[in-house]
């Protein structure tokens, strides 16, 4: 059974390397007439509105691009901790989800520009704020990550305690449940997500563990990334970019495209 497994990955992975090298990624996704997009639900990037269709900053932008390819977009939500197996297997085409280009990601996967800033931030309960302003004052916590995010790494670097649940939206209920002390998401999640005026009146963010960018990852040897790029620029250019991030309120984390 093991040998069948492997027989069937490395056949997976030989379609993937032969459908970049000889058709191309955009031939196939022309092809088919989708484009379909990893992601998990992320608010402001991809979250559902109240008709339960798929809006958010980066569903918008996906959703142009495709139309820029002549094709559909379709949205699947994925286990991120399996990402790189999603693409690798063609269940998906590219993850469009709010995406740290970490080492690990860009080695990976056949990644666009830097097309907007982000950093891991801490989250914990607003009337406990105070006591945690700081790295050093956050380590007796026990932390809710999503798993394989950049907010696990970030945790493991400092080799706090955590738990792995399987997105970020689960990390908050945890923390507003109080099974565990506290969260590390992505700062423009947590910027939607908490505080006044939201879900989780009773959260905030604290402590940024780091600085980051978001890019938008591809099968290696894809042709969308440099399709991906110059779209980007084209829609940064003619400002259609940036009504998108304003519509979301991300306009101030967005990387000019030049």
């Amino acid at each position: 059974m093991k040998k069948l497994i492997a027989l069937v990955l490395a056949a997976v992975l030989l379609c993937s390397f032969c459908l970049a090298d000889d058709a191309s990624d955009m031939a196939y996704v022309q092809g088919k007439g989708k484009l379909i997009v990893g992601i998990t639900e992320f608010e402001p990037m991809d979250y559902k509105d109240e008709n339960g269709e798929w809006v958010g900053f980066d569903a918008d932008l996906a959703r142009a691009f495709a139309a820029s390819l002549g094709v559909e977009v379709e949205f699947a939500l994925i286990d991120w901790d399996n990402k790189v197996f999603e693409l690798d297997g063609m269940t998906v085409d590219c993850i469009w989800n709010g995406m740290t280009l970490t080492p690990e990601v860009v080695s990976a996967m056949e990644t666009s520009n830097a097309y907007a800033n982000n950093a891991q931030v801490v989250v914990v309960p607003a009337d406990k704020a105070a006591e945690y302003q700081t790295v050093e004052s956050i380590a007796g916590l026990t932390f809710a990550v999503e798993s394989g995010s950049a907010g696990q790494q970030e945790i493991e670097k400092l080799g706090y305690a955590f738990t792995e649940v399987q997105s970020q939206a689960d990390a908050l209920m945890e923390v507003a449940s109080m099974t565990s002390d506290a969260a590390v998401i992505d700062a423009l999640m947590a910027a939607a997500m908490v505080g006044e005026g939201t879900g989780y009146e009773a959260l905030t963010y604290t402590v940024a563990l780091n600085s980051e960018e978001y890019g938008v990852g591809f099968r290696k040897g894809s042709d969308l990334a440099d399709a991906l790029n110059t779209f980007l620029k084209e829609s940064y250019a003619d400002g259609s970019l940036m009504a998108i991030a304003e519509k979301y309120g991300v306009q101030a984390a967005i990387i000019p495209q030049e």
